[in-house]
């Protein structure tokens, strides 16, 4: 596997990490278990930022894949894209606020943002794998 294959999976399975440790996290507050809560949060937000790291590392040294399909795909392939591309810009804030306000211990206003923070990352993280799928295997 070459080093410019291998990146794309590599960056793909640190988003993977990043949304199993969401969704465990979400799992654990309903129970209120807030250390482990705490736990995949802190491990979600470390694994999207590694995420991030490595994506613009990607972009400035390789050069883009181009979607291949035609048609009805490659319309369907664009609109994904591009609300992904939106959303994964306005989760970057959204995150940070979260994430301070509940290392503040302001938990009323972490769990009011909390409620928009976790859907929008979520959709970021799973529209992520599907691009990542439409490009690489479709």
């Amino acid at each position: 596997m070459s080093w410019e294959s291998f990146l794309p999976l590599f960056n793909t399975s640190l988003i993977v990490i990043s949304g199993i440790a969401l969704v465990t996290g979400f799992f654990f507050i309903k129970r209120k278990n807030i250390p482990a809560h705490r736990r995949c949060m802190i491990t979600a937000t470390i694994f999207a930022g590694l995420f991030l790291v490595v994506y613009v590392t990607r972009w400035a040294l390789l050069p883009p894949k181009l979607f291949q399909g035609e048609g009805t795909i490659r319309t369907v392939y664009f609109v994904i894209l591009i609300v992904h591309m939106i959303f994964a810009i306005g989760i970057v804030p959204l995150v940070i606020i979260t994430l301070r306000r509940a290392l503040r211990s302001d938990f009323q206003r972490h769990k009011k943002i909390a409620r928009v923070t976790l859907p929008v990352w979520l959709y970021v993280a799973v529209s992520g794998w599907v691009v990542y799928w439409m490009l690489y295997h479709l």
